[in-house]
């Protein structure tokens, strides 16, 4: 076993028309420290091509973190799937990328583009075994993994991207995978180097995708233990034992809330240096106390840092403003998307007088609604959380 840790992105646009997109990403955790990722590319686009990718990401992730082979998932892939009255089949291609104890990375490809694998920053190949289930030829591969590893997964519209007008006959693997090593080393998340391959994507396409295009990153890094401390406890006995798990936990330390930031200043016998600076006029100042790394307004800041987490899970469309600004939202997004793997929650239960004004649309059960929708966007980001209330 080793700290090594799987950070997964994805992005989907859909063919030019269409509501549905026809490509389809299933993540399953097999184990604490296994992952299943499959990337379906239905036949055709729209509706149908959207009911064959996601049953066949749906089967493969479920049946493999079954432990079952993947002769039989093929198998019942083809059992399952329904016939194309037109074409006269019924598949979907797909891509498995299945990470075994965060040690070794198993490809099992069929009739996608070959995943690429960028290691130390630079295009590397990889053996492929060629074998035969059914009708279908399927290669395999496994690759011990190494810190830094980037692996790429796409559908048929990236290289697809630009026939006719950018390049006669599309984006070749090999010139994707150049274009994405300008990026590699650079410390993108998985889903920011997987919306920058998306979004040229689409910039080749002209606006008007001409096939459902997806990209799928995966990136190996170290684990990275992050701690945020929001609200004082409902006791204030408790008050020393909140702090003292707090600061006893490995990592960086964000505090969240002008109340809470007050008693860590009182525990820590640190002066709390409040910030007139307005970085944005939404977003309240941040603070600073001696030994941490953060400190923030609450609620307000929480539930912009909330917004950016949806958006993140979607489209990412609000990338470019929490990426490079310096308020409180945008600097703890930035930590907790960007930086950390595995989060702790530390979260106060007391009741804030100042939110009991019926004027303010703030009270104690939105509060509590914004830890439990953050941390379940963070746990769809892959992050490990454990929460903490006192």
């Amino acid at each position: 076993m080793n700290d090594l840790c799987a950070d997964i992105g994805y992005k989907s646009i859909n063919h030019y028309g269409e509501q549905l997109c026809g490509d389809h990403v299933d993540v399953v955790e097999e184990s604490e420290s296994s992952i299943i990722i499959v990337l379906a590319d239905g036949l055709g686009s729209g509706v149908k091509a959207s009911i064959l990718s996601t049953l066949t990401s749906k089967i493969i992730s479920t049946m493999m973190a079954a432990g079952l082979p993947v002769e039989e998932c093929i198998n019942t892939i083809a059992a399952t799937l329904p016939v194309c009255s037109v074409r006269g089949v019924a598949y979907s291609t797909f891509t498995i990328i299945r990470l075994i104890n965060n040690e070794t990375a198993e490809l099992i490809q069929y009739d996608n583009p070959h995943v690429i694998l960028l290691r130390d920053g630079v295009n590397c190949d990889y053996p492929k075994l060629e074998m035969t289930v059914g009708d279908k030829k399927i290669f395999r591969s496994e690759i011990p993994l190494r810190e830094g590893d980037i692996f790429i997964a796409m559908s048929d519209g990236c290289p697809h991207a630009g026939i006719g007008t950018a390049y006669n006959f599309g984006w070749k693997r090999e010139e994707i995978a150049s274009f994405m090593e300008t990026f590699a080393g650079v410390g993108f998340t998985a889903k920011t180097l997987s919306t920058i391959l998306v979004d040229e994507c689409n910039r080749l396409y002209g606006g008007k995708p001409g096939d459902d295009t997806t990209s799928c990153v995966v990136k190996i890094r170290r684990r990275e233990p992050m701690n945020i401390l929001f609200g004082p406890p409902r006791n204030r006995d408790d008050c020393d034992r909140m702090m003292s798990l707090f600061f006893s936990k490995e990592g960086k330390h964000i505090v969240c809330g002008g109340t809470t930031s007050t008693i860590v200043s009182k525990y820590l016998g640190k002066p709390l240096r409040a910030s007139l600076n307005f970085e944005r006029s939404d977003i309240p100042p941040i603070a600073e106390i001696e030994g941490v790394d953060l400190v923030t307004e609450g609620v307000i800041t929480v539930n912009r840092v909330l917004t950016y987490a949806k958006d993140y899970l979607e489209a990412n469309g609000l990338y470019e403003e929490w990426s490079m600004k310096r308020d409180g939202a945008s600097l703890i997004s930035r930590l907790l998307f960007e930086e950390a793997t595995d989060i702790n929650f530390f979260v106060g239960r007391a009741v804030n007088p100042a939110h009991q004004n019926p004027e303010l649309p703030i009270n104690f059960n939105i509060k509590m609604n914004l830890v439990e929708e953050l941390t379940a966007c963070l746990k769809k980001m892959g992050k490990r959380i454990k929460v903490s209330y006192f």
